[in-house]
């Protein structure tokens, strides 16, 4: 599996396409620049097959329903923010932008942690809220490579002070899912460089004594 991370959108919220050697990828987090996106994705000659989004804050999806519409795939979101596609005022974008930025519903409902397989990609969902509550994280087992979104970065983590959010919650996500896998995965987060989770463990100042 071969990855790309590409900021898009106002606050340069890394988007990841996930590619397998038949060319077939997964779009995770398509935060905006919708054009930019496609553009890359066609030069590549890439055969998209679904959106998984981290979580649902505006920064995640403004370019989720184009990218949809062109090459009609199905969205992805955990069930504690089914509603935050639809509601500017859930996934923030009312508060935080000139304009509203909201997308059709979601096609599947993540319902609980597990494996989801889609073509040959296979991902294990660990829930991890507490930058919002319905954060996940796609682990791959054989890459050894997670996609944290908002939840832990390289030497930080997400802020817990938008609604929904809760620090003490998103500590435990972080120590009980994802500072349990092994200390060479490769973290690819929602902003910023990637990382390793022993770097984190090592290094990480929001992590110390909890």
């Amino acid at each position: 599996m071969n990855w790309r991370q590409i900021p898009l959108g106002p606050l340069q919220t890394n988007c990841y396409l996930y590619t397998n050697g038949n060319k077939e990828c997964l779009i995770i987090d398509p935060g905006g620049e919708a054009q930019k996106l496609t553009s890359i994705i066609q030069q590549q000659h890439l055969k998209p097959l679904a959106i998984l989004l981290t979580h649902a804050h505006f920064d995640h999806i403004g370019a989720v329903d184009d990218i949809r519409n062109e090459w009609k795939i199905p969205v992805y979101v955990h069930k504690n923010e089914k509603d935050w596609l639809t509601n500017p005022s859930l996934n923030g974008s009312e508060y935080f932008m000139a304009g509203k930025i909201k997308a059709s519903e979601p096609d599947h409902l993540i319902k609980d942690e597990g494996m989801i397989e889609i073509g040959n990609f296979k991902l294990r969902v660990f829930e991890t809220p507490g930058h919002s509550p319905g954060s996940v994280s796609y682990y791959d087992i054989q890459s050894g490579i997670v996609f944290s979104g908002d939840a832990l970065f390289a030497g930080s983590i997400g802020r817990t002070d938008l609604p929904g959010g809760n620090h003490e919650t998103l500590l435990k996500s972080i120590h009980e899912k994802l500072l349990t896998l092994p200390e060479e995965t490769l973290v690819l987060s929602g902003h910023g460089p990637d990382t390793t989770i022993e770097l984190e463990m090592e290094g990480n100042p929001f992590l110390n004594g909890f």
